[in-house]
């Protein structure tokens, strides 16, 4: 059974009855749910998944001091750890006094200052250029069992909503390093018998390669561990996932290394394709670098435009 699956039925079962009879003059001011860092909240949870954190749980989220004080959290908390400890078979483990790491009860000012450098929840034009993205995606994945005001669901689409000027600045910089990473570099240190080197500039290239597909997908792109998995879940290019993963899973040797200055090259002309078809670039060769710049170009709000061209993509 997947994570999220169980989560919301032992919610069902144990959790909602509890807050609607213990707690009923303040389900006004909480929120239910399975989101953050958890690969069960991306639905990429699996047997293995299960070594560590996998438990019947979910998280209570409540308002700030200012809104509700720690008696009631308190309360709330005790009530929460009181809950069955075993359902369908899996054991939950027990909680600290405020709440566990991913579970329990949590104070959602403190969980989006956490995740997004604000208790508000708010993300600005610098917020969007300096953030990485799989913490605003940890927000925004999983699923809210109940939100009684629905000031998180209304986060929560906030931070599906990127900018659209943001968008391209990211799609503008990581061509740029993948052109020079990939197009140029690559090869050229193959030559200078470079061999560690030029991995790192295939693992630039594939890294920058990724970001660019997600953000074709208007997708942000999750912890790295997960990006080539969220992949096969795009609706565009997602099947530029074995060639990524080629070019890094094979050796640089003479045989291989051509071979995969060509894949750079394959790569590169799919998403070329790509741009045009979504009209964010109006340059008509194979040069990702000269893509790049005509991207950075389209951007319409000239302060986001005349930022350093990598100024979105974060080391």
């Amino acid at each position: 059974m997947k994570g999220l699956e169980l989560a919301e039925k032992y919610y069902k079962e144990y959790g909602e009855p509890m807050l609607k009879e213990q707690f009923p003059d303040v389900l006004s001011q909480i929120a239910v749910g399975l989101i953050g860092s958890g690969s069960e909240c991306f639905g990429y949870d699996d047997e293995i998944s299960e070594d560590h954190d996998f438990e019947p749980g979910f998280t209570i989220f409540i308002p700030g001091e200012a809104f509700m004080d720690s008696k009631t959290a308190f309360r709330i908390e005790r009530a929460y750890a009181k809950l069955p400890k075993e359902f369908m078979g899996y054991e939950r483990k027990p909680v600290g006094p405020v709440g566990g790491n991913r579970h329990g009860v949590v104070r959602l000012d403190e969980f989006l200052t956490e995740k997004l450098g604000n208790s508000l929840g708010e993300l600005s034009t610098a917020d969007w250029l300096r953030l990485p993205e799989n913490t605003i995606l940890e927000v925004s994945n999983g699923k809210l069992f109940y939100d009684g005001s629905g000031t998180l669901t209304a986060i929560r689409e906030g931070c599906k909503a990127m900018p659209e000027d943001i968008r391209r600045k990211k799609i503008a910089g990581h061509l740029l390093n993948m052109a020079q990473a990939g197009q140029y570099n690559y090869y050229r240190l193959i030559k200078r018998g470079e061999e560690g080197a030029a991995q790192l500039a295939l693992f630039i290239f594939v890294q920058s390669a990724i970001q660019v597909i997600y953000s074709l997908n208007h997708a942000l792109m999750p912890y790295y561990k997960w990006a080539f998995r969220g992949m096969r879940d795009l609706a565009v290019l997602s099947n530029l996932e074995a060639p990524l993963t080629e070019l890094l899973t094979t050796p640089n040797t003479k045989e291989y290394s051509l071979r995969k200055a060509n894949t750079v090259e394959e790569i590169a002309g799919v998403i070329i394709s790509e741009l045009n078809k979504q009209g964010i670039s109006e340059a008509d060769c194979g040069d990702l670098e000269k893509h790049a710049y005509s991207v950075n170009d389209s951007i319409k709000d000239t302060e986001i435009r005349y930022l350093h061209i990598l100024a979105a993509v974060r080391e």
